[in-house]
Formats: structure tokens, C-alpha cells, sequence
């Protein structure tokens, strides 16, 4: 068994009898009284943030994992099916899995597969920033351009964001797939 000494950011703990992987690990003594260890982590079955204080030397039970690469292949209905660059097994995984970021995968586009010891899917991860390209934005005035004001854009996955007035159809550009937001305009 683990303790709290352990407890780092990233990794995957069962806390109340759920999964959670560690976002911020803060090891603290207040003055005189006993150090405590403050962790924020986020649940991984409904993304909730979670904060939690652990006694110094708490025992916790943390999850052994596996992290695999896989290449994202198809969407098959709510399903997206991925493939193993090592063995070129395919992989079946469920929407849910990936949550909100499956808008910015594209074909193609490497995913980590995190799996726990019983070879069940903990979580998906797509990488943090991608490029995609503009398939339609709403049509901008030379004054549009000139300010600092945001439109509708789609992006070649389906995915809708808001972007600056300068951006147009055919642009590349870059999207935190954390946050959905717009970073920056790809030069070609």
C-alpha cells in the first residue's frame, strides 16, 4: 500500500471508491501543528474537481496503470475506433471515454490510451494542442477585421469555436483541446 509521500500530479488513485487522477499535490506544515498533504484531483467518471486534505503518512491506494499509444481510425456511430501502432489491433472505444475532445479528433491523430492493471480503459488522452483547418466562418467587413471582436467558426471535424475576425475559410489554426479555444493562425 501507498502513502501519501507517494502522491504526485498524474497519478490515478481510488479515492470514496472511485478513480481519480491527481491535477495538484501540496505537501504543507503550518507552523507548529502536523503536516498535511492538500490534493486536488479530478474524478474520472464525471470530471468533477475534487480537493481532499491527507494526514501526513495516510496509507492511499493508488492504481497501476498502463499508458498505450494508438492511432485514431474511424467514428462508428457514438464509438470511435482506434488502432495499436504496435500489433495493428483495433481498439473500440466508447464516447464517453474521451468526452468533449473527441470533437477536435481527426483521422489519423495519435490518442493515449491509459488502461489499469485488469486491462479496463481508465481514460483517453488526445494531444493538447491541434491544427485543424477552418471549413466555415462567417463572412467579415475590412472593419470586422480591424477589431477585436470574435465569430462562429467550424473546423474540419465538425466542431464549432469561436474565432478573431481576421480568421477565414481554408485558415489552419491552433486549438487547445482542453479548453475548445482558439490559439493561434498557422502560417504556411
Amino acid at each position: 500500500m501507498a502513502t501519501t509521500s507517494d502522491l504526485t500530479k498524474g497519478v490515478i488513485l481510488r479515492f470514496n471508491g472511485e478513480l481519480h487522477v491527481l491535477e495538484e499535490v501540496q505537501h504543507r506544515t503550518p507552523g507548529n501543528l502536523r503536516a498535511f498533504y492538500q490534493a486536488k484531483m479530478r474524478n474520472l467518471r464525471n470530471g468533477k474537481i475534487v480537493e481532499n486534505r491527507f494526514r501526513s503518512g495516510e496509507e492511499v491506494q493508488i492504481v497501476s496503470t498502463e499508458r498505450k499509444n494508438y492511432q485514431y481510425l474511424y467514428r462508428d456511430g457514438t464509438d470511435f475506433v482506434l488502432m495499436d501502432n504496435g500489433n495493428y489491433e483495433q481498439l473500440t472505444v466508447s464516447g464517453e471515454k474521451i468526452g468533449e475532445q473527441s470533437r477536435f479528433l481527426k483521422e489519423g491523430m495519435e490518442v493515449d490510451v491509459v488502461f489499469s492493471s485488469d486491462e479496463t480503459i481508465i481514460q483517453t488522452e488526445i494531444p493538447t494542442f491541434v491544427n485543424l483547418k477552418v471549413t466555415e466562418a462567417d463572412p467579415t467587413t475590412k472593419d470586422d477585421r480591424a477589431t477585436s471582436g470574435t465569430k462562429s467558426a467550424k473546423l474540419e471535424t465538425g466542431a464549432t469555436i469561436q474565432v478573431p475576425m481576421f480568421v477565414v475559410e481554408g485558415d489552419d489554426i491552433r486549438i487547445d483541446t482542453r479548453t475548445g479555444e482558439y490559439m493561434e493562425r498557422i502560417k504556411k
